[in-house]
């Protein structure tokens, strides 16, 4: 005698003799965190109706039934109204079970010639190429807030540093602008990953493509997709465009975390470079003179956070055989924080940027420590002739003199000078002043401020492209 299944609420009990034990159920639902994708999966469903019609698959009424049905499924979901259940794992089997019951028979039918396998695949696609628009208008954002403060300090001189060790004069807008650049080379990845995001996996169904006369490109186009996945096993178990997105995330969150480290540290009482508005900032609950910059110093947490969530993104693809397993569940809840932390931290960085000041004398009178215009007196003495070599030497001997007598360069005397090379004459001075090394950087690229003021233009040029 047959065995009657249990009862059961999902779409493919009809294989099994009894239900999902409880412990599983909640185990392998996703639907606390795909229900997300829900405006995405209702998109990528009325293109996929469409096309079924379109082909003679379904008739005009079951189309009609479907777009009316989901209209209203889309309505009741922004409402806060939609009653998600856990029975039903997923936000696909939620949705087209609420449709079934608003539409009967027609609802059955629009699951014909896909699986969750492509359909998943689709509304992840569609979910995080809307999410890559947004987070290159919040790029553009923090670009435009460094491009206003790098304005504002085009003169103002400020240390340049390697090893943490002061190196040579800079202006603190041209040291802003290097974030700037990096923020651009983030636009393009970002940019050039949305390419690959952009094409339609639906219609290569569960892993091996559709019986049915399907007109893939159709729906593509519908979805403003440039081509589908040409590949159904690919197309179905791919997920690099997610590894590369978060890839591309990575680097923008290492990219704010270094200015992050730089804010925190000019803003110690022991460099007093900047400060930080005070609704960027906390205090402490002992001590009542503190003031801490916890909006940089949480950036730099949050970017293990995302880099670890790249790591998560690689180790979960590493050993899948083709095509698509359960394990490509565990991608979204790493992707979505992803995309919900980078959003957070562009908005907020953006924001804080306008509420930074700056002391300009601290900058200046640290760079008239560790010899910045070292380097310039070197230079100084190439033109006059001497090989660089030699002439790296010689200044070496007048740091280590000025050392002894405690003070810079520009204060020794042109008679303390000339004990070093018989080259050097009265307008050695004009070269050892602050102003004056910068000023002879005036290449694109340098540190001058009429070419820090040339790179803002060509930012605020850039920035307009997107």
């Amino acid at each position: 005698m047959q065995q009657k299944p249990a009862a059961t609420d999902t779409t493919w009990s009809g294989r099994f003799s009894e239900p999902v034990a409880e412990l599983v159920k909640r185990y392998t639902a996703s639907v606390e965190f795909d229900r997300r994708l829900a405006e995405f999966d209702i998109q990528g469903s009325l293109a996929h109706a469409a096309m079924l019609e379109a082909c003679a698959i379904i008739g005009a009424q079951d189309l009609a039934a479907i777009r009316k049905g989901l209209a209203q499924i889309l309505d009741e979901i922004r409402a806060g109204k939609f009653e998600w259940s856990l029975d039903l794992e997923d936000v696909h089997l939620n949705i087209e079970k609420r449709l079934t019951a608003i539409v009967g028979e027609a609802g059955k039918r629009l699951h014909t010639a896909r699986s969750r396998n492509d359909q998943v695949a689709t509304d992840i696609r569609l979910w995080l190429r809307a999410a890559i628009d947004d987070l290159l208008v919040l790029i553009k954002a923090l670009q435009s807030a460094l491009l206003d403060l790098a304005e504002q300090h085009a003169d103002t001189v400020m240390p340049g540093f390697t090893h943490l060790q002061v190196a040579q004069p800079v202006t603190f807008g041209h040291h802003l602008m290097a974030y700037f650049e990096m923020l651009k080379r983030d636009a393009d990845r970002m940019r050039d990953c949305r390419r690959r995001v952009n094409r339609l996996p639906l219609g290569a169904a569960a892993l091996a493509g559709t019986s049915y006369p399907i007109d893939r490109e159709r729906v593509a186009r519908e979805l403003g997709f440039d081509g589908v996945c040409e590949n159904s096993l690919d197309a179905v178990s791919d997920r690099d465009f997610a590894i590369e997105f978060t890839a591309c995330a990575a680097l923008v969150m290492t990219h704010l975390s270094r200015l992050s480290e730089e804010l925190i540290l000019w803003m110690s009482p022991r460099v007093g470079f900047i400060d930080i508005a005070d609704r960027f900032c906390t205090g402490s609950s002992i001590m009542p003179q503190k003031k801490n910059p916890d909006v940089p110093e949480l950036v730099r947490g949050k970017t293990g956070r995302v880099t670890g969530h790249l790591m998560a993104l690689l180790t979960l693809m590493k050993s899948q055989p083709l095509a698509y397993n359960k394990d490509n569940q565990e991608d979204k809840e790493p992707l979505f924080d992803t995309v919900d932390t980078l959003a957070a931290t562009l908005k907020i960085y953006a924001d804080m940027m306008g509420g930074i000041t700056v002391n300009k004398e601290a900058m200046r009178q640290a760079a008239f420590q560790g010899y910045a215009t070292a380097t310039d007196l070197a230079d100084y003495l190439v033109k006059k002739g001497l090989p660089f070599r030699d002439a790296h030497e010689v200044v070496a001997r007048a740091v280590r003199h000025a050392e002894g007598k405690r003070c810079d360069l520009s204060e020794l005397k042109l008679d303390e000078l000339l004990e070093f090379s018989a080259l050097i004459s009265g307008d050695v001075f004009a070269v050892l002043t602050l102003e004056g090394s910068l000023n002879s950087r005036n290449h694109i690229g340098g540190t001058a401020p009429d070419q820090v003021r040339a790179a803002i233009r060509r930012g605020r040029k850039f920035i307009e492209t997107y």
